[in-house]
Formats: structure tokens, C-alpha cells, sequence
């Protein structure tokens, strides 16, 4: 077996919540395995101290995001219809996450999202998959609104809702795909838990109630603000209500919970551009405080939140979520050289995932210049 290079240790770490905060210490230099039962993958795979619970809770974190702000202004743009395709992209992107974990039962090295790159198309493939790369506050958030509807005297009202929306499905969609870009964080979720054969279920879980969470954000901004509901839906709340405040203040706590863990890939792809002999200390403080101004940059620069996060929910999270698990399951196990159901299933799924990236993409873009 060869060494590994530096690039190989270039992973995204995310610390998770675990059963035993003494397991590394007690199972220390234990050689104890788990062997899958596949017999078409029998390798060796080592089993993580996260119980089936916990990684729920972890996935379910994963995939709560500031999505949940856009999802009432993604329904007004494409009408009732619309609903449909985040049911579609929810049950597609769940299906990826399980190619996921094939990928990682085939090969036993892979233990991060853009090893699963690698291993399908080279350095490349890692690059490509590294570029791409809050349940509590989603609750809290969800809570507020329905109160300031239900108590609050904001009420629910459909005058004005639309059942299809043609011009503004792109719009829609592509929020509905920034909603659903974890996958990045799946490996690790993988590679910690106590059952790994287990892993299918946690997505189960977490892609429902997910799904359930946006989908009841989404109906519930629609009826109460109709079409007058902006990119989020905070910005429609009255600034003098409680539920508003805690509605507003709840959205500071994932964003910036989560910026560090966003950023992280990026961070590693320069730091391991830097000469050996270099001091990484202060190239790694000056990179990520250029990384950090660049952000508040663009912040200031592209204030249209809705459009933003439509472009990308088309170019990136369909990238990462969709195609790629897709094309790099099919180059991993080779299905694609023998005709099935479940090749025909894929390359659908990355038919669709190219349109809507196409589609979706050119329209963010349109309506991005068009308000600048």
C-alpha cells in the first residue's frame, strides 16, 4: 500500500455528538471490527461510538439550514404545483445519500466525501467534490411562526396564492435544492456510527422530517403572507411581537453555528496549495480572515438573498447532492456497463439534476443583474 500524500488527509471534520465522551480513551489501540454482511462487499469496515439516535440528530442538523427562511418565497414563486418538485428532490437527493454509502461499502479507504471523488475520477474527481462542498433552531423557528399567525393577529389567508407559476418554477426549485445540500457531511456520519448498516434508516428519518419541517414552512408563509412574501420570511414578521424577535434572533444562531464548518473546505484547498517550508500558522490566519471579508464582501454587494440562494441551490447544491453521487457511484461500482432499472433510475435522476442546474442557474443569474 502506498503512503498517503498530504492531499489524502484533506478531509472536512465535523464533531459529532457521541454516546460515550470516554470511548476513544476506553477503546484505545482496540483492534475490534465490524464486517458488513454484504457478501459482494466483504472488506473490513471499523465502526464509530455515535448511536443510531445521535447521528439522526447529527444528519438532522446537517440538513437544517437557513433554507428554511426561503422555502414560503420559493412557493410563491412557483405556485402550489411546485410543492411537488421538493418532494421530488427530497426523495432523489435521499436516494444519492444511500449511493453514498454504496460507495463507501465498495471501497473501505473512502472516509470523506471528496475521497469518494478520487476514488471515481482521480485528483480531479477530489477537486471538483471539494469545491462543491440546526435542527433546534429550525424547530424554534417553525414555533414562532405559527404563533405569530395564530395568535399574534397575522393570520392565515390564500387570497392572491396562485396554483402554477411557470416563469418562477426555476426560482422555486433551485430554493427547494439549496434546502437539501448535506451530502458532504454524510460520509462522516457514516463512518461514526456504532451499526453502520443502520446508516439507510438515519436517512430515512432525517430526510422525512426534514421534508415535513420546509414542507409546513413553506405552506404556512404561503397562506399568511401570500404573494407579498419575501425572500425571507422573517423580513414579512412585525418588528414588535415576541415571536417576531425570537423568530429573527433564531436565524442569527445557524448561520453562524455553521459558517466555520462551511468554510472549512475551502480553507484546506488553499492551505494545501502552500509551500512546505512556509509558516502555515499565519498563512492559515491571513487565508481565513480574506475568506471572511470576502464573505461580507459579497454579502454587501449581492443583498438579494432569495436570488443568491437560488443560484446556489442550482450550481452547487445540485452538484453536490444530485450529479456527482450519481456519476461517481456509476464509475465505482460499473453498473453502467450493464444495461438496468437502476442505471436507467440514475441517469434519470442526473438528466434531471442537469436541467434544473442549467435552468435554475441562467435564471439567478438573469434576476441577480437584473437588480444590481
Amino acid at each position: 500500500m502506498e503512503p498517503k500524500s498530504e492531499d489524502d488527509y484533506s478531509n472536512i471534520r465535523v464533531r459529532l455528538l457521541v454516546a460515550n465522551d470516554n470511548y476513544y480513551k476506553q477503546n484505545k489501540g482496540s483492534s475490534e471490527e465490524t464486517r458488513l454482511e454484504d457478501p459482494q462487499l466483504q472488506h473490513e469496515f471499523v465502526s464509530g461510538p455515535t448511536s443510531f439516535s445521535r447521528t439522526c440528530f447529527n444528519g438532522l442538523n446537517a440538513l437544517s439550514g437557513v433554507g428554511i427562511l426561503s422555502v414560503p418565497s420559493a412557493l410563491a414563486s412557483g405556485g402550489w404545483l411546485s410543492l411537488i418538485f421538493l418532494f421530488i428532490i427530497a426523495i432523489s437527493t435521499y436516494y444519492t445519500s444511500l449511493l453514498i454509502q454504496r460507495c463507501m461499502d465498495i471501497d473501505p479507504t473512502i472516509t470523506s466525501y471528496p475521497d469518494i471523488g478520487k476514488r471515481a475520477f482521480g485528483k480531479c474527481g477530489r477537486m471538483l467534490v471539494s469545491a462543491t462542498i440546526g435542527v433546534v433552531a429550525s424547530i424554534v423557528l417553525l414555533g414562532s411562526i405559527f404563533w405569530a399567525a395564530m395568535f399574534d393577529g397575522l393570520g392565515f389567508q390564500a387570497n392572491g396564492t396562485q396554483f402554477i407559476n411557470w416563469k418562477g418554477m426555476p426560482t422555486a426549485v433551485s430554493l427547494y435544492a439549496f434546502c437539501y445540500c448535506a451530502h458532504p457531511v454524510f460520509p462522516t456520519l457514516y463512518t461514526s456510527m456504532i451499526n453502520p448498516k443502520k446508516f439507510s434508516k438515519v436517512m430515512l428519518v432525517c430526510f422525512l422530517l426534514c421534508t415535513i419541517s420546509y414542507a409546513s414552512m413553506a405552506i404556512v408563509g404561503y397562506l399568511m403572507f401570500g404573494p407579498t412574501v419575501l425572500s425571507q420570511i422573517t423580513l414579512n414578521l412585525p418588528t414588535n411581537k415576541i415571536s417576531s424577535k425570537v423568530a429573527i434572533y433564531t436565524t442569527l444562531v445557524n448561520p453562524i453555528a455553521k459558517y466555520g464548518l462551511m468554510i472549512k473546505p475551502l480553507v484546506i484547498s488553499f492551505e494545501n496549495q502552500l509551500p512546505v517550508n512556509s509558516n502555515k500558522r499565519v498563512f492559515s490566519i491571513l487565508i481565513r480572515t480574506a475568506l471572511v471579508i470576502s464573505t461580507i464582501i459579497v454579502a454587501l454587494a449581492i443583498p438579494f438573498f432569495g436570488y443568491l440562494m437560488s443560484l446556489v441551490g442550482a450550481f452547487l447544491s445540485i452538484t453536490a447532492s444530485i450529479i456527482l453521487p450519481c456519476l461517481c457511484f456509476l464509475r465505482i461500482s460499473g453498473i453502467y456497463r450493464t444495461l438496468g432499472f437502476e442505471l436507467v433510475v440514475i441517469v434519470g435522476i442526473v438528466i434531471m439534476g442537469i436541467a434544473i442546474m442549467i435552468v435554475g442557474t441562467y435564471t439567478s443569474v438573469v434576476e441577480i443583474i437584473g437588480h444590481l
